[in-house]
């Protein structure tokens, strides 16, 4: 059984920045993608960032700029380094991993940006 494990919310005025990682653990034969999507409340949960196992990257629109995905293949980790940060970037953000040909979530982190 894969589990995901998200660190590094919190709480950040406006214009600031947070790190999130998100670590992989188990027994681990194929991990095709892992990123990030995020749920605000009243709202569907959006894809912000998905790296591939090759490095390709791809980014929600509202974030581009702003956000950086990336990996640590040995460690079986991803990095999402939000700069910048905005009130409407408030939201859960979860952990997604296309592991052993099968999708796996995290926990879920809040992240709340306000002054």
């Amino acid at each position: 059984q894969v589990q995901l494990v998200e660190s590094g919310g919190g709480l950040v005025q406006p214009g600031g920045s947070l790190r999130l990682s998100c670590a992989a653990s188990g027994s681990i034969f194929s991990r095709n993608a892992m990123g990030w999507y995020r749920q605000a409340p009243g709202k569907q949960r959006e894809l912000v960032a998905i790296i591939t196992k090759i490095g390709t990257t791809n980014y929600a629109d509202s974030v581009k700029g702003r956000f950086t995905i990336s990996g640590d293949n040995a460690k079986n980790t991803v990095y999402l380094q939000m700069n910048n940060l905005k009130p409407e970037d408030t939201a859960v953000y979860y952990c997604y991993g296309l592991i052993n040909y099968e999708v796996t979530w995290g926990q879920g982190t809040q992240v709340t940006v306000s002054s």
